[in-house]
C-alpha cells in the first residue's frame, strides 16, 4: 500500500510561509500554489508547497551586496 501524501490546510500553509491566511487562500485559489478542493475546503499537497518555494528560490535575482555586510540573503516568493 502506498503512503498517502501529506496534505496541508490553507491555514497550515499560511503558518509555514508566515503569511496571512487570506494571502495563502488567494495563492491557492489563483493556482500559484496547486491545491485540491475537498468539498468547500482546499488541501495542498506537500509537493505543491515545496514546488512553490523552489520556484521562488529560482526566480530570486542574484544580487551582489552593495554594503559589503555579511548577513542572511532575503528572497522573495512570487505572491
Amino acid at each position: 500500500m502506498t503512503p498517502s501524501p501529506t496534505l496541508y490546510t490553507v491555514r497550515e500553509i499560511a503558518d509555514i510561509l508566515r503569511i496571512h491566511p487570506r494571502t495563502a487562500y488567494r495563492l491557492v485559489q489563483e493556482g500559484k500554489i496547486r491545491g485540491i478542493k475537498v468539498g468547500s475546503q482546499w488541501r495542498v499537497p506537500e509537493s505543491s508547497l515545496l514546488e512553490y518555494i523552489e520556484y521562488g528560490l529560482q526566480a530570486a535575482p542574484k544580487k551582489e551586496k552593495k554594503d559589503g555586510k555579511d548577513g542572511p540573503e532575503q528572497l522573495k516568493l512570487p505572491i
